[in-house]
């Protein structure tokens, strides 16, 4: 993170509360509270699927303003999973959010997420509208088939160098369609097959990320690295080959029913990851929507420009239902 990103964010903060969720299907979901237990109630949606919350995700709220609730979804992060794949679907998150809310005894709430966590934000809000006093949504991930072909395929005219790496770690046959050969490979190959690949498919999401990419060799890994990174790329390619448990007809299918709810967009016109096309649908579907373009931003949350934006936008949510 740049010293301009770390700029526009507040202080580092500590959590006032911090727990699990009841244990349900063999999960239990970490969560914390920050900020104001009397300030203006904000729910944070993580992105991957299979990442986590990391203590600068705290930073983008006013401590002062906010009660910012944050959580590791089903077998992320600091939450535990008999088996993280099992019993974790977009469905189950959506029960987990409500059961949170429910728990702490909050009647609505802002919710702010990125990449994956806005598409699970809009997710929520469409089966939960009564829940939300509105959105802010930060580089959407959809999970059509298009943005998938783009992420493993397509975006090779962007990075052509880290692609062709990416490729050279799957069989020739499996170039073509490398996303299919990846989730497979994650839920069923051994560690000593899985591991690589899983540290292939890290290295392009980086390289796509950071929009800088050198060739270099896989680092050296823990045994406690090894798992974690083996953890998330499998809860990914989980939840990417079922479209992210999204309506067949696709999220956008679901928006129609969000047309009074205030929701900020932020993209950055430099996203690799999740294209700036997928804004736009989201935005055309929800014509009360408001899109912000970042100019010179891509994927990561932490670039300068982005970060300055969401920080000013979830300010000005804040104000507005304050």
């Amino acid at each position: 993170m740049s010293a301009d990103a770390a700029h526009a964010l507040f202080p580092p903060i500590e959590p006032f509360q911090s727990g699990f969720l009841p244990p349900m299907d063999g999960h239990r979901v970490y969560f914390e509270q920050c900020g104001d237990p009397n300030g203006l109630p904000v729910v944070f949606l993580h992105g991957g699927p299979g990442s986590g919350c990391s203590a600068k995700h705290r930073q983008l709220f006013n401590p002062k303003l906010n009660r910012v609730v944050l959580f590791d979804q089903r077998g992320c992060g600091r939450s535990t999973a008999d088996l993280a794949v099992k019993h974790n679907h977009t469905d189950a998150l959506l029960i987990d959010i409500e059961r949170l809310r429910i728990q702490l005894g909050i009647d609505q709430w802002l919710v702010v997420g990125g990449s994956w966590g806005a598409g699970l934000g809009l997710a929520y809000a469409s089966a939960h509208p009564e829940a939300c006093l509105g959105l802010v949504l930060r580089s959407v991930f959809l999970s059509r088939p298009a943005d998938l072909d783009w992420f493993f395929q397509q975006a090779q005219s962007v990075m052509p160098d880290a692609w062709s790496a990416l490729a050279s770690a799957v069989p020739t046959s499996a170039r073509n369609d490398i996303g299919p050969y990846l989730y497979d490979q994650m839920q069923n190959a051994a560690q000593t097959v899985a591991l690589p690949l899983a540290q292939a498919w890290q290295a392009w999401e980086n390289a796509l990320t950071q929009r800088s990419w050198r060739a270099s060799p896989p680092a050296r890994m823990t045994d406690s690295d090894a798992a974690q990174l083996l953890n998330k790329y499998k809860l990914q390619g989980h939840y990417l080959s079922q479209h992210c448990f999204f309506p067949q007809a696709g999220l956008l299918s679901q928006l129609s029913k969000l047309t009074a709810l205030p929701v900020d967009l932020l993209h950055g016109r430099l996203d690799w990851i999740c294209r700036p096309e997928a804004a736009w649908a989201v935005h055309q579907a929800m014509p009360q929507s408001r899109l912000r373009w970042i100019d010179n931003a891509g994927h990561n949350a932490f670039e300068p420009e982005m970060t300055r934006a969401l920080v000013e936008t979830i300010a000005a949510a804040t104000q507005a239902h304050s």
